[in-house]
């Protein structure tokens, strides 16, 4: 199971999606307290804004890749039967897959960011 994914590169892809999650989840709060949105056109707008889209398109490609990496090696370091292994990893980047398909979906035409 050596690809590109592993070993250091692992480590790294981890530990920065981990730092970007950690920014994000502190200062999306702030942001949204300081411009004062409490209402829905206010967030629509903010939500219109791109670096504000690409950094929510960010937050949950960070999410979905730092998930994946420690899925991967927890199946990777009890499942020990070759096609048990491949069989769990390939239904969990299907189901990863799928979240970011509906992710990108729902920000890029319910956001009105794709319109």
């Amino acid at each position: 199971m050596r690809g590109v994914l592993s070993g250091l590169n692992a480590w790294v892809l981890q530990r920065a999606s981990a730092i970007y999650l950690l920014l994000f989840v502190v200062l999306m709060p702030g942001r949204i307290i300081y411009l004062e949105i409490n209402s829905f056109t206010a967030w629509h707008t903010f939500i219109l804004s791109p670096v504000i889209a690409i950094s929510w398109i960010l937050f949950f490609v960070s999410l979905l890749a730092h998930a994946w990496v420690g899925i991967r090696d927890v199946v990777v370091d009890y499942v020990h039967t070759f096609w048990i292994r491949l069989t769990i990893l390939a239904l969990i980047a299907f189901y990863l897959i799928a979240m970011m398909i509906w992710v990108l979906r729902f920000l890029l035409l319910h956001a009105g960011v794709g319109a």
